[in-house]
C-alpha cells in the first residue's frame, strides 16, 4: 500500500541522515535519540494520508469530521516520542558513546562501518515500521465522517488511554529518578532501587511496552475484523519481545552479572511488571 511505502521511504531517509550525523560525531548513540523521532515521522506521514482522505471525502460528499480516536492516538505517540528524545538528548549530550555501541565498535573491527549502518540504523528503521503498524493502519482504516462510537469503541479508547498513562508514568518518572540518582557522585557504581525502581528493575522498559499496548487498544477502534486486530498487535508484541529478550532487559541484566548489590536487587524486585517488592531477609 502507498502509505506503507511512503512511511518506509521517510524512515529510510531519516535513518541515513542519522547515520551520517553519527559518523561526524563518532557516536552511534545518536540512534537512541532518533528512536522516538522516527515514530513522529511515521505519524506525520500517516496524518498526511488521513487528511488527504478527509479532503477527498469533503470534495465529493460532505465536510470531514476527523476520527477522535485517530487524533488521540497520534497525539499520544507524539508526546511519548518527544519526551523520550529530549530526555535522551539531555542525558547523552557531550557524553561518551554508550557502552553497547562502544562494544560493537570494538567487536566488529574492520566491518564496523557497514555493520553499524545495517545492524544499527537500517535495522532500527525496520523495527520502527513494524512497531508503528497500529499508527499506519489507523490512518488507513479510520473513518472520516462523524459516526457515534459504540460502547466497545468507547471502552477500547478509554482503556487504551489508561494503559498509555500508566506506561508514561513509569517511563517518565523512572527516567527522571534515575537521572537524578546518577547525577550524585556518591551514587557512582551503585544500583538505583528507589521510587518506581523498587517495584520493577526496568520501569522505563515496562513503561514503553505498556504505552504501545495502549496505542494498540486505541487503534483497534478502527479495526474492521479479527485480522485487522491481529495486524495491529504485531507492533506492541514486537516491542515487548525486543525489550524483554533482545536490546532491553536481557542486555542490562547480563551487564550486571556478578554485581552483588544487583543480585540482591534481583531477589527482591520484579524484573518487568511492577509488583510490591519482597521483604529482604536482612529486614
Amino acid at each position: 500500500m502507498e502509505i506503507f511505502l511512503r512511511s518506509a521511504l521517510a524512515v529510510l531517509v531519516f535513518q541515513c541522515l542519522l547515520f551520517m550525523i553519527a559518523l561526524l560525531k563518532k557516536n552511534n548513540g545518536i540512534a537512541d535519540i532518533g528512536w522516538g523521532i522516527g515514530f513522529i515521522i511515521i505519524s506525520v506521514v500517516a496524518s498526511h494520508y488521513y487528511l488527504f482522505k478527509c479532503a477527498i471525502t469533503s470534495m465529493f460528499r460532505h465536510d470531514c469530521d476527523p476520527d477522535p480516536a485517530f487524533l488521540i492516538l497520534i497525539s499520544l505517540v507524539a508526546v511519548w516520542a518527544l519526551r523520550l528524545s529530549i530526555y535522551l538528548l539531555i542525558r547523552n549530550w557531550n557524553k561518551p558513546e554508550d557502552w553497547r555501541y562502544a562494544k560493537w565498535r570494538q567487536d566488529w573491527g574492520r566491518t564496523w562501518l557497514i555493520r553499524s549502518f545495517l545492524q544499527v540504523f537500517i535495522l532500527q528503521g525496520f523495527f520502527m515500521l513494524v512497531i508503528g503498524t497500529p499508527i499506519v493502519l489507523s490512518a488507513l482504516q479510520s473513518q472520516v465522517d462523524r459516526v457515534p462510537y459504540t460502547v466497545l469503541q468507547l471502552i477500547l479508547t478509554s482503556a487504551g488511554i489508561a494503559v498509555w498513562l500508566i506506561g508514561f508514568f513509569f517511563q517518565a518518572v523512572g527516567d527522571y529518578q534515575l537521572f537524578v540518582f546518577k547525577k550524585d557522585p556518591a551514587h557512582k557504581g551503585r544500583i538505583m532501587r528507589y521510587g518506581v525502581w523498587q517495584y520493577t528493575r526496568h520501569p522505563n522498559y515496562f513503561g514503553e511496552a505498556a504505552m504501545w499496548w495502549g496505542i494498540f487498544l486505541i487503534s483497534c477502534v478502527s479495526a474492521h475484523d479479527a485480522v485487522a486486530v491481529c495486524l495491529r498487535m504485531i507492533g506492541p508484541a514486537t516491542i515487548t519481545f525486543m525489550l524483554l529478550q533482545v536490546s532491553g532487559v536481557t542486555m542490562l541484566e547480563n551487564k550486571y552479572k556478578g554485581n552483588l548489590e544487583y543480585e540482591e536487587y534481583q531477589k527482591n524486585t520484579s524484573s518487568f511488571i511492577p509488583l510490591i517488592p519482597e521483604k529482604s531477609e536482612s529486614n
